[in-house]
């Protein structure tokens, strides 16, 4: 009798346990997409503001380069030096990344009609949702995807690169279909392994673990709508 109530005891305190990581993976996943749609709201207010000043885009088209390298730089930035850098200070590199990002994006509005970019903007977050969802609920181990996304994300590189010399519209259209899936995939795979990395950190409620997973799906948001723009969009 000893050993059954012990057992059963046993029983509950794993059945608890893993409520509570449940509710913890949760929670950390509602940080995560908190900091991450904030964001997306601040890209899309500054993209507005900027397109909208004439002295202010004039700015960035003529210092668009040192802007994406400044871009470049503060991704490297926070995903690397993310363990030593307090919530705070993570927090404003982010969110400094996302208002220079709506600064740079606002070029799309010179070469795209304003109904093109919402209706991408939509059918971005519909895939976004609906790939965010499969990386959460399902059960399979999606390790295996990794291969095959890195390597068409640096095909993805590679042809951009190729592109700027050939200027075809053919490869433009291949690689941006390839985006669209390389992204999409990107989105399920990356929700899957948040959780993971969650994990790997003990469960941390850390603000700074939450900016940095915020930073990951948002670029996934943010080059899935750039290839599905360049896909759909109608230009001026």
């Amino acid at each position: 009798m000893a050993w059954e109530t012990s057992g059963w005891q046993t029983v509950e305190r794993d059945s608890a346990n893993a409520v509570l990581v449940q509710e913890s993976q949760r929670a950390f996943m509602s940080r995560v997409h908190g900091w991450m749609f904030g964001g997306l709201m601040l890209t899309g207010i500054m993209a507005l503001a900027t397109v909208s000043n004439a002295s202010l885009m004039q700015a960035v088209l003529s210092w668009r380069l040192p802007l994406l390298l400044v871009q470049l730089g503060a991704v490297f930035a926070l995903s690397f030096l993310a363990p030593r850098l307090s919530g705070p200070v993570a927090a404003v590199m982010f969110l400094g990344y996302s208002a220079l990002t709506g600064m740079t994006l606002s070029i799309f509005f010179l070469v795209y009609t304003a109904g093109s970019i919402a209706q991408a903007f939509f059918l971005s977050a519909g895939v976004y949702g609906a790939m965010a969802i499969y990386g959460t609920v399902t059960k399979k181990d999606l390790s295996s995807w990794a291969t095959f996304l890195f390597m068409g994300l640096v095909g993805i590189v590679l042809a951009g690169v190729v592109n700027l010399f050939l200027r075809s519209d053919g490869l433009s259209f291949v690689s941006a279909c390839a985006a669209v899936l390389v992204f999409a995939g990107l989105t399920a795979y990356d929700n899957q392994k948040l959780r993971e990395m969650h994990a790997g950190t003990g469960f941390s409620s850390a603000a700074t673990v939450s900016i940095v997973g915020a930073l990951v799906l948002y670029l996934d948001f943010i080059n899935l709508f750039i290839a599905i723009l360049r896909l759909l969009g109608k230009r001026r």
